[in-house]
Formats: C-alpha cells, sequence, structure tokens
C-alpha cells in the first residue's frame, strides 16, 4: 500500500471545510504515546466530560542530559479539571501509570480504576509521595462494567508481561471504542489467562466504532512467542551455572519473577531481590496473591552472599542499564550488600528499550569486566519474550474488531504507519486509517447530516514533553537541555573583570576560569592570550553591557578560532 494512502495528520480531509464548524460527538486527545514507546496517555471527550486512559511516563533520550524522566504535558486536561469523569489503568507498568502521582499533584482528583496489582503498584507510589489520602482508587476486574455517563467502560483481560493487564472497550455517544493497550495472543500463558478473544469477537460482530491497537512490535513477522518458553530457556541457564544465577528484569513483570521463582526451585536454589522497586513490587505482589512464594522463602541480603553459591537466585533491577538500579551498581562494584564474583552468572531477561542501548551495553561490559558470565538476548533470545504482539498478532486483533475505523498507538512513527498500512490490507477502509501523533484531536460525528458516522482532524493541542529532574517537575526545557548539550559537548570559560565605575579602567582582570574546554594546566599560554583579547576589547566609559556582548563574541571567535571549538561563554562584569 501507498503511504500516501493513510490519512495522516498532516493531510484534511476533503470535506472539512463544509463541517469544520459541525459539532463533534466524540473526541480523542493523545497526550502521550503516539509517534514515541512510552508516556502513554489518552483522553476521551463527549461535551463537557473526558475520560482518561493511563497517564505513563518514558525514560530520558540521550540527549536529555540529567534529566531523570519524562511525562506527558497535561494543560490541555487542567484546563477541563472539572469534567473529569474517571482514571482508567490498563496495566501497571511505568508507561502507563507512571505520571499518575504529577496528575495528582496537579489537583485532578477524579476517580482511579485499575485491576488489583496495578492498583497495589500504584498505591505503593503514591504512599512514596504522600499522595494516597489526595485519590479515590477502585478495583476492578475482567467481568466489570462501569457506568461513566456519558461513557460505559468494559473489560477484557489481555496477555502481557504484566499478570492483571486489561484492555478496554467504552461505548460512547459516537459508538464503541477499543484501546488495546499492550497485549499479545499467548496460548500459553504463565497465568493460564489467555486475552479474551471471545469478547473482543462479540464486540466486532455488535459494531466497533474506533479501534486503537498497539503498535511496539509491528515490524516483527509472525506472532510472539509464549512466556512459557521463557521458562525453558531459564532452566538451561541454571542447569549450566556453577554458583549464583542473578537475574535482571523489569521490576513489573510479576509474571517473569514467578516463572524464576518455579525455575529456582526445581534447580534447589532460593530466591532473594534486591533493588527497592523490585523488593516493594515482590513484596506488593505477594501479599496480593500474584506471587507464589512466603516471606519466610525469601533470602536476605547476607544470605545472598553467605549460602552455598549453587544454592542462591537474586532477581534484581537494571535490565535497561539504568543507573542507580541494582544491577548496575553491582556492576560496577558499587552495591553496598552484593558483590559480584567469579561464577555467578548474570542474565539480562529483557531487550533494551529504544533509546538505551548505549546503557545496557556499557552495563554488560561492566558486567564482565567484575569476572561473571553473562547472558542476554543477543546470546540467548531464549531468556526473554516481549510482552507485545508481533505483525501477525496485530492482524488477528483487526480481524476480529473488523473497526469502522482504525488508529495505530503506541509505538515510534515508522511503527504507525506500518501498523495502519496492515490495517488496510486487512480491509480497513483507507480514509478511515488515521495515523496521528501526540497532541493531533481526532473526531467523530455526523457531520453531514448523513446516517453514516465520519471521523475528521481536529485541532492540535500542546502535548510536549515535561520533564522531571530531581524535585522539579516542568522547570526546565529546550533551552536548558540544549545549554547542557552545549556544556557537556564544549565545556565552558567564564571571564571575570572588575571596572572603575566613573572612568572604566580595569580593577581586576580580566580573569579566565574555564571547565571542560582545555586542561588549564597544560594551556595557560592559551588562557593568557584570551585573556589579552579580552583586554583590547576594553574601552574607557564603554557601558558594562556593551562589554559583555563584546567580551562574549571576541572569546567566542577566539575559542573557535585557536581550538576548533565553542565553549559556553559567561562575560562577568562588575562596576566598583
Amino acid at each position: 500500500m501507498n503511504n500516501e494512502a493513510v490519512l495522516v495528520a498532516d493531510d484534511q480531509p476533503t470535506t472539512d471545510v463544509q463541517i469544520a464548524d459541525i459539532p463533534a460527538d466524540l473526541r480523542m486527545v493523545p497526550l502521550g504515546g503516539l509517534g514515541e514507546i512510552g508516556k502513554n496517555m489518552m483522553v476521551i471527550e463527549s461535551g463537557e466530560n473526558i475520560l482518561i486512559v493511563d497517564a505513563g511516563l518514558m525514560f530520558p533520550d540521550s540527549d536529555m542530559h540529567g534529566v531523570d524522566v519524562v511525562i506527558p504535558d497535561i494543560e490541555y486536561v487542567l484546563e477541563r479539571k472539572s469534567w473529569v469523569r474517571a482514571i482508567v489503568l490498563t496495566h501497571g507498568h511505568e508507561d502507563h501509570i507512571g505520571a499518575l502521582p504529577y496528575l495528582v499533584e496537579e489537583g485532578i482528583d477524579a476517580p482511579i480504576y485499575a485491576t488489583a496489582l496495578t492498583r497495589g503498584l500504584l498505591e505503593g507510589k503514591l504512599s512514596e509521595q504522600n499522595l494516597l489520602g489526595q485519590v479515590r482508587l477502585n478495583t476492578v476486574t475482567e467481568d466489570d462494567v462501569i457506568d461513566l455517563a456519558p461513557f460505559t467502560v468494559e473489560f477484557f483481560h489481555t496477555c502481557h508481561s504484566f499478570p492483571d493487564s486489561v484492555g478496554v472497550s467504552i461505548m460512547t455517544p459516537a459508538g464503541r471504542v477499543i484501546m488495546t493497550s499492550d497485549y499479545k495472543f499467548d496460548p500459553t500463558p504463565v497465568d493460564g489467562k489467555p486475552t479474551e478473544t471471545d469478547k473482543l469477537k462479540r464486540w466486532g460482530d455488535e459494531g466497533v466504532l474506533l479501534l486503537m491497537a498497539d503498535s511496539t512490535n509491528v515490524e516483527s513477522l509472525g506472532t510472539t512467542p509464549s512466556e512459557r518458553t521463557v521458562e525453558a530457556g531459564l532452566d538451561e541457564v541454571f542447569a549450566k551455572a556453577p554458583g549464583r544465577v542473578i537475574l535482571a528484569t523489569f521490576a513489573s513483570n510479576v509474571s517473569r519473577v514467578q516463572q524464576i521463582i518455579n525455575v529456582s526451585r526445581r534447580h534447589q536454589r532460593q530466591v532473594g531481590a534486591v533493588g527497592r522497586s523490585m523488593v516493594n513490587n515482590v513484596k506488593i505482589s505477594m501479599k496480593l496473591g500474584y506471587l507464589d512464594i512466603t516471606p519466610e522463602e525469601l533470602l536476605s541480603a547476607r544470605e545472598m552472599e553467605e549460602l552455598p553459591a549453587s544454592h542462591v537466585t537474586i532477581v534484581a533491577t537494571g535490565s535497561q542499564g539504568e543507573p542507580t538500579s541494582a544491577m548496575v551498581r553491582m556492576s560496577m562494584g558499587d552495591h553496598r550488600q552484593l558483590t559480584l564474583r567469579k561464577g555467578d552468572t548474570v542474565v539480562l531477561s529483557a531487550v533494551p528499550i529504544p533509546g538505551n542501548e548505549e546503557l545496557f551495553n556499557r552495563t554488560v561490559d561492566n558486567l564482565y569486566r567484575q569476572g561473571a558470565k553473562v547472558v542476554y538476548h543477543e546470546l540467548a533470545d531464549s531468556v526473554h519474550v516481549s510482552g507485545h504482539g508481533g505483525r501477525a498478532d496485530y492482524q488477528h486483533m483487526l480481524e476480529l474488531v473488523r473497526p469502522n475505523f482504525f488508529v495505530p498507538v503506541h509505538g515510534e512513527y515508522r511503527h504507525l504507519v506500518l501498523h495502519g498500512e496492515l490495517a488496510v490490507e486487512t480491509g480497513v477502509p483507507e480514509e478511515k486509517v488515521f495515523v496521528i501523533e501526540d497532541g493531533q484531536v481526532l473526531e467523530f460525528g455526523y457531520f453531514d447530516d448523513g446516517e453514516d458516522i465520519q471521523g475528521r482532524l481536529g485541532e492540535h493541542v500542546n502535548a510536549a514533553h515535561v520533564f522531571v529532574d530531581g524535585l522539579g517537575v516542568g522547570d526546565i526545557g529546550t533551552v536548558v537541555l540544549r545549554d547542557r548539550s552545549h556544556l557537556g559537548n564544549d565545556g565552558f570559560m567564564v571571564c571575570i573583570v572588575a571596572l572603575d565605575e566613573f572612568d572604566g579602567s580595569i580593577l581586576f582582570g580580566p580573569e579566565i576560569i574555564t571547565r571542560g574546554f582545555v586542561y588549564v594546566r597544560d594551556n595557560e599560554g592559551l588562557l593568557k592570550r584570551a585573556s589579552d583579547t579580552v583586554r583590547n576589547e576594553i574601552k574607557p566609559n564603554t557601558p558594562a553591557s556593551v562589554l559583555t556582548r563584546k567580551i562574549r563574541n571576541q572569546l567566542s571567535s577566539f575559542c573557535h578560532r585557536e581550538m576548533g571549538r565553542r565553549p559556553m561563554i559567561l562575560p562577568v562584569v562588575i562596576e566598583v
């Protein structure tokens, strides 16, 4: 199919001129997750009523220097706070619930609906930030139906790398909207609960206005292997491991942790957990009955170090090479409680998220430096399978639901385009496939007085990244990141000059201070020439503001001429 055949965000339907002023019955406002991996958040609007599905975060790219996490810009929702009827969460991964505490801090107090494990993890997250008392949490199952007029919300269980995951089916004034969230069709899931295809087929038979489906793995042909294959792969690793087996996986991948427990028992090993989020999630999962292990069976940090190595399994955070995670600290020999030693087998039971490859590879190298044997996806693909379906899974979803309109979600832009093409191949009319990105509003209504509902592109709303850096939320933007990049690339140079306020004569300086530009001890002559360059620019009675600009320009030219570098120049002119 031709890429231009799918309606993308920059196209305009030919009827827009005539229908632009007719109000829509339904508006879909994506604030995250379309054109990127993570930060999933969808606003569904009808009249003065809003339903929010998920509120996730994403981890920063390598060029977002110093940023901890990235969350959606919720300005659109804050301007309509009183319209929010509820927040529905599909599962407990960070890219679906991680931004929720920030929404609560901004005063969004609508009731929250989540399955039991998702709620348990969210309660822990909210408690850490002293926000638990400010929210109204409600537990749902895949069998529940919630009346949130004008919306009616139903759920269907999905197979994913989270045992309590659901998709949502929302009856709206314009028709039924199905949002798959993350899913795959696993015939042998660890929890014994396959994706509920019977519900999907029934809704498809009844008629579905819009399907919004996960696009993450659309480049992978066929179906994603069953989670059960991982257990066989881990069995093989355990059989060959002479010492401790230390496995890193996502802390919220409770199904994977259960498989590790199962394999450990077969090999007469006991399991311990390290890493704050892993320890917390294991405790919550045990309490709610999602992990088959008792607190007495879990090893303490001391037992992990002192028991015979062949009897110990450790499950840890750090599968993505996160700088503060337990696995990364162990790889650097910097963990307070555990030390890697020769004979340890380390398994990274995950594939690096796009953008995390550098951190992941650095961690692998450091693990080898510590003397451990390392098993990861490029050496043994059987130690991890994706929680997302492949292209054949996506086609099966389209065939079950048979939607009138289709919007690919949860993926980079190429994923969305490829998924849109697949929808057309599966039978969705080209003009009813919308490939849109964050901030592009999509509207549905009876715009031409006909009997058939129509879709059209609405306005763009603000859906920029909001950066969380330490305790600051949204207080840095692209300008600050550009400065950080500048500093990281070429360093900085400070020039300090004190002038007599009466005649402009030099009382002190020019003194040059630099970091990250050159090694000062070996370049004193260079810095002396830089100082002389500034001195030559200082003329009597020159206003400080003019002199500041001249110093910046002259030093910038000097540094580029002498070294081919452009450090950040910070002139400091003091009048005494």
